[in-house]
């Protein structure tokens, strides 16, 4: 993660990082990350991990499989001692820190004992010990880091599996304004052709997406990686959904593309990746057993929804309703005696169709499913690995969100689940991607998004 400087001697400058409870959440093997550098621990992270052992959330099995992974480390040791991270001279050390007070107090200089001053303490101290060594602070908290560096520590964020730039990222469609003319007839006459004199001289995307103009003539293409070949994209409406754009109509030819495994729609509000994503699943429903609709829950002010009135369901049934909207709407786009508006409800009274919290699908194996996973900006990298992970034979996958909506602490537009999978999967020929600019939910939502 940090790069060390070489002392007049030529040897790197070895520092020591303390790290925050909330990089344990993160990540709970992010100890090991920090090349040859030494990791200190304090107390009070191991205290805070202890209040999240319980549950099924990410969270708790961050802070359960960390204990595991320090025991391990530890080997029967003291961890107040310096222990090796991997018993090899490529890593550093690492230890527990103790609570102490420090000449710097934390606590006294915000007036107030809690755990975050108590963990810029353990670093202060430490700082004072080995006046040799560069301590800093690392944590996802962006308002600790700040505390520190106002009391003199240097502090970081947790930079591994962060996107270096969120402006560069791979948008999945390109623009040729200088193709042939007899090349866009070709395309519309064929259906398909080589790729080589209409894609440029770079070398095409792997399922990428093309708009390719000259003057007023303008086709829309699809380079098939398979095949080596470019191909004309129809306009194609799914289960009553008619494409607004250009960008609508890849999407919809990416949800319905058999050889495309895994797909990411990214986009603002009113885009259409929601609706996009689940009229595409309807509309091949015949090959999937279940089609599954789960957004992770990040509750209002971040409290637990322990606190909401009602059973389970009603708890949760707030979070869900933005689904539930978009599925009204498809179903809308039908009279009541068509046989696609009563084939949604028979859907999901027989649970072929259905909507619910993403921690209700962990450790479920999914084998022929078609999974939309919404509000993804909201995961963590971790939390979008471990869902990919968990698909079976014949099972696609499709995120939807917006990386500049973060719902929930400690993530950014760098940081989140979205865009490392986007960043990290782009040019696969299972994987797809395509970005949503244009606003189609209405003239008002359009112009909030443009200028406010």
């Amino acid at each position: 993660m940090a790069r060390a400087k070489k002392t007049e001697s030529g040897q790197k400058e070895k520092k020591i990082f303390v790290l925050d409870t909330s990089v344990i959440i993160y990540e709970h093997n992010s100890i090991m990350n920090f090349e040859e550098h030494d990791v200190g621990i304090p107390i009070t992270v191991l205290e805070e991990l202890d209040n999240f052992k319980k549950g099924n959330d990410t969270k708790n099995f961050e802070a359960r499989e960390f204990t595991r992974l320090i025991d391990k480390l530890a080997n029967g040791k003291m961890l107040q001692d310096w222990n090796p991270l991997n018993g090899s001279a490529n890593k550093g050390k690492f230890k527990v820190l103790m609570y102490s007070k420090s000449k710097i107090d934390a606590s006294e200089v915000f007036d107030e004992d809690k755990a975050d001053h108590r963990i810029l303490n353990a670093a202060l101290q430490l700082q004072q010990e080995i006046p040799s060594k560069k301590v800093i602070l690392v944590s996802k908290d962006i308002n600790l880091r700040l505390k520190a560096k106002s009391l003199g520590l240097p502090a970081e964020d947790y930079n591994t599996g962060k996107v270096q730039n969120v402006n560069s990222l791979y948008r999945g469609i390109n623009i040729n304004e200088k193709v042939s003319p007899d090349k866009i007839n070709q395309l519309y006459e064929k259906g398909a052709i080589s790729p080589r004199g209409c894609l440029g001289t770079s070398k095409p995307n792997k399922n990428g997406y093309y708009i390719l103009k000259n003057g007023k003539k303008s086709v829309l293409a699809f380079y098939n990686p398979i095949m080596d070949q470019v191909e004309h994209v129809e306009k194609r409406s799914v289960y009553g959904i008619k494409p607004r754009n250009a960008e609508q109509t890849f999407a919809i030819h990416a949800i319905l593309n058999p050889d495309v495994k895994l797909v990411t729609i990214q986009g603002v509000a009113g885009t259409g990746k929601t609706l996009l994503a689940l009229a595409g699943a309807l509309e091949q429903k015949r090959e999937f057993k279940q089609i599954y609709l789960a957004r992770p829950i990040v509750p209002l002010s971040n409290k637990d929804i322990g606190y909401l009135p009602g059973d389970i369901k009603s708890k949760l049934n707030p979070y869900m309703e933005p689904l539930w909207d978009n599925l009204k709407f498809i179903q809308n786009q039908f009279h009541e005696s068509d046989k696609e508006y009563s084939k949604i409800t028979e859907m999901v009274n027989q649970e072929k169709l259905v909507i619910t919290p993403l921690a209700y699908i962990r450790g479920r194996s999914l084998s022929n499913i078609c999974f939309i996973v919404d509000e993804a900006q909201n995961l963590t990298p971790h939390e979008v690995k471990t869902i990919i992970t968990r698909a079976g034979e014949n099972t696609k996958i499709i995120f939807t969100g917006d990386i500049y909506q973060i719902d929930t602490p400690y993530l950014d537009s760098q940081s989140n689940g979205l865009s490392y999978l986007i960043d990290r999967v782009k040019d696969h020929e299972l994987y797809a991607h395509i970005t949503l600019e244009k606003g189609e939910r209405s003239e008002l939502a359009n112009l909030a998004n443009e200028l406010l």
